[in-house]
């Protein structure tokens, strides 16, 4: 069991919550973004709390129904519109004021990541987190200075990673998405670490 002392009450009931509502409507998905890092790597603040799910399209409007019934309602006045262009629901939780942003997963990689979940137990909950190459590759991809700098931090607490992963996916995101930077920046990381 993982020592959980840095996550605050707050966090644990948003938690509880979100996984609760994730078994009720048997929806795949993960605990991603600051708090996975803080798992996964050493703890730090976040201010809310980031997952992915795979539902269909034309399934997003009950989901974000079904959410209610365990506290998390809209932050925006049309949240499906905008889950239609951004693929992401944005969210609070009503008890707690935290705020959650799910991205609805669609791409084989975030399939694959579901696929590959690990599970952290932390008192009576069961979270399930991405491994930790493909939380590096989720960050190099949203690449802001803080998934920089857990990147960083990820790579230093885990240093026997699959790194022929991590430089195939993140390759493929930067021709994707025309961001070379994502991809350089992911190398200069990786070259203080031996390769396995």
């Amino acid at each position: 069991m993982v020592k959980s002392r840095w996550l605050s009450q707050s966090f644990e009931k948003v938690l509880h919550d979100l996984l609760s509502w994730f078994r009720h409507t048997h929806t795949r998905g993960l605990i991603i973004g600051g708090v996975a890092a803080a798992f996964l790597g050493r703890p730090r603040l976040t201010e809310d709390v980031d997952a992915v799910v795979l539902v269909a399209p034309d399934q997003w409007e009950k989901f974000l129904f079904s959410g209610k019934k365990f506290g998390f309602i809209p932050r925006i006045s049309d949240p499906i519109s905008f889950a239609k262009r951004s693929r992401m629901l944005l969210l609070k939780h009503k008890k707690t004021g935290v705020e959650v942003d799910i991205s609805l997963g669609m791409l084989p990689f975030e399939e694959e990541c579901v696929k590959r979940k690990i599970i952290v137990k932390i008192g009576n909950l069961s979270i399930p987190l991405p491994m930790v190459e493909d939380l590096i590759i989720m960050k190099a991809v949203a690449h802001r200075r803080q998934d920089l700098a857990d990147i960083e931090t990820l790579l230093a607490v885990n240093p026997k990673l699959n790194q022929k992963r991590i430089r195939k996916w993140v390759k493929e995101f930067s021709i994707v998405l025309d961001m070379p930077e994502i991809y350089r920046d992911m190398k200069d990381l990786l070259r203080q670490k031996p390769r396995n």
